[in-house]
């Protein structure tokens, strides 16, 4: 059975992702041509039937979350109409403070109360914790979170970056289910795939990914979701493949882009949603005709045969 994500109609199979949202990664205000242009990606994802939106506190130093606000305020009645997760616990280095993870109680509300700012709206659909914080207290996290979705501040709750230990660990104090692990999975990285192939053989010792997770996601009705799912643009014209490998990965994406007769962007997309475990890409880009080419990996599903031959193409030599 394919994980469902939330209980909202029409939340889709993929994830816009607001990443690129309000233009740089530094302190400075929104200028209008980076508002604009946020505008103009969210009208285009829309269009296109993305009702899932994926932030996170530190996208473009918190710009990203502001833009979207914005955006918000100015379309009354869509907050009921779309879905919004964000995530915290990234804290970036100053001059007193190496960049560090933080899930303590009290960051975990300043940031989910400034997010809440930002976006200009009373609830988060779905709260992220962004990556594993080595010092994290599973009873102080459970209490936290717990706090949070009794004020109406947050509904459900996921985290991002988690092997299945880490999610075992939380899990076994949190009342709720966690609903989402978001990971970095793609065509170009795919050790989520072969540590499991290489199960037993030397060859597997050098892929690491967290043995067992998609399985533990899947048996507990934990969504995954892919971030860098489009490999920045490796295999559709964004970026120069490198490798051998890589360039017949490329032109296989192309064949099978006329042949399926969609976007090179739909079958790198469809690679991952074949898989049973109900994968939803997160897709990164803001340009409106590569989030239109990204919406047309709805409508296909490849073959066995062409979900394959991408996986071999993809690392570069047989399967054992």
């Amino acid at each position: 059975m394919q994980p469902i994500l939330m209980t909202f109609p029409d939340a889709g199979s993929m994830v816009f992702g607001c990443m690129g949202l309000g233009g740089d990664w530094n302190v400075t205000s929104i200028s209008e041509e980076a508002r604009r242009a946020s505008f103009l990606a969210l009208d285009s994802a829309l269009e296109h039937g993305f009702t899932l939106f994926d932030h996170a506190d530190i996208y473009t130093r918190g710009k990203a979350e502001q833009v979207f606000g914005d955006y918000l305020a100015l379309q009354p009645g869509l907050r009921e109409k779309i879905l919004i997760q964000t995530k915290c616990a990234i804290r970036f280095k100053d001059d007193q403070h190496v960049g560090r993870y933080d899930f303590s109680t009290s960051y975990i509300r300043q940031q989910v109360e400034q997010s809440l700012r930002q976006l200009q709206c009373g609830y988060i659909d779905l709260l992220m914790l962004h990556r594993p914080d080595p010092l994290m207290d599973i009873h102080e996290v459970a209490d936290v979170l717990q706090a949070l979705q009794q004020e109406g501040k947050v509904k459900q709750f996921g985290v991002s970056n988690f092997g299945a230990p880490q999610m075992q660990l939380l899990q076994s104090v949190l009342a709720q289910p966690l609903r989402v692990n978001q990971l970095e999975m793609s065509l170009a990285k795919i050790d989520w795939l072969e540590q499991n192939v290489l199960t037993g053989m030397v060859q597997g010792t050098s892929h690491f990914f967290g043995y067992g997770t998609v399985e533990y996601c899947q048996q507990h009705q934990v969504q995954i979701q892919a971030w860098g799912s489009l490999a920045q643009g490796l295999f559709t014209g964004g970026k120069t493949p490198q490798t051998e490998a890589q360039r017949h990965t490329a032109d296989l994406v192309r064949q099978l882009a006329a042949l399926y007769q969609c976007s090179p962007e739909a079958i790198v997309l469809g690679w991952l949603m074949r898989h049973p475990a109900g994968i939803q890409p997160v897709i990164g880009t803001t340009n409106p005709d590569r989030i239109k080419a990204c919406a047309e990996a709805r409508t296909i599903q490849l073959t066995r045969e062409h979900w394959y031959a991408l996986y071999v193409a993809s690392r570069g030599q047989p399967l054992p």
